[in-house]
């Protein structure tokens, strides 16, 4: 298994964030779902390392998060929720600091294919300030994919792309799934039902639903992944 996780818990003071959660990932795109509040982007900061879990246990790529956190973090691409980047940098320049982080032996050509695979080519001269919200984000998941990793956690990597942009990055992510393992957290659920294999929903810090995205539609009578996700997580009763 790329990912495994084991009754994973996270208090933040008297608040449970995340509820003894378990589950597993393999090479795939698994869409990582719940409302705000629910406990995904804690989820994924500690499998990244970002955050210390409070008890449980996860490791990625047969490595533990706490104890090999290094090892952890060089097989992991992550592009969080906020997608913090060196405005002052240049595209390809921001590209070139990555690569020396990540101590890339061939950087020239890495960047030059994470910048085809991403879009970025006539922007890349730019400085990242001057960009668009949409090529941001293109800068963030070309940062994630540059090392090649084996395991990508992508916390709403769409977010501020234009309906064209998305078909290309929607495209992306679906073929680094058929190698890598993805998980994909995203409010959009035609985003889910066009690029994932299986579906997590997570909810006020438990998992309520964990299948592929027929499985779950067939479990709970229902025809879109957005009635699902309602009927899983709305308390209110439906009328």
């Amino acid at each position: 298994m790329s990912i495994q996780v084991n009754a994973l818990t996270k208090w933040y003071g008297p608040q449970k964030a995340v509820d003894s959660i378990s589950f597993n990932a393999t090479p795939g795109v698994l869409g990582f779902l719940g409302p705000n509040g629910a406990g995904k982007s804690t989820t994924m900061k500690m499998l990244t390392g970002f955050v210390p879990q409070t008890s449980g246990t996860a490791s990625v790529c047969g490595y533990d998060t706490v104890k090999e956190s290094l090892a952890v973090r060089r097989c992991i691409g992550y592009l969080p929720e906020n997608n913090p980047l060196y405005t002052d940098m240049y595209v390809k320049e921001s590209l070139a600091f990555i690569a020396g982080v990540h101590q890339l032996h061939n950087p020239a050509q890495r960047i030059t294919e994470a910048i085809e695979q991403t879009g970025l080519g006539p922007e890349q001269h730019k400085k990242i300030g001057q960009l668009s919200k949409g090529y941001r984000q293109r800068v963030g998941l070309a940062q994630a994919i540059l090392h090649n990793p084996d395991v990508l956690i992508l916390d709403e990597p769409t977010s501020g792309l234009d309906p064209n942009q998305l078909i290309g990055i929607r495209q992306l992510i679906k073929d680094l799934g058929t190698t890598k393992t993805v998980i994909l957290s995203t409010h959009i659920m035609q985003e889910v039902e066009a690029v994932c294999n299986r579906v997590i929903i997570i909810n006020k810090g438990q998992i309520v639903a964990d299948d592929t995205l027929q499985g779950l539609k067939q479990a709970h009578q229902e025809q879109s992944l957005e009635s699902v996700f309602i009927r899983l997580t709305n308390p209110q009763p439906q009328a």
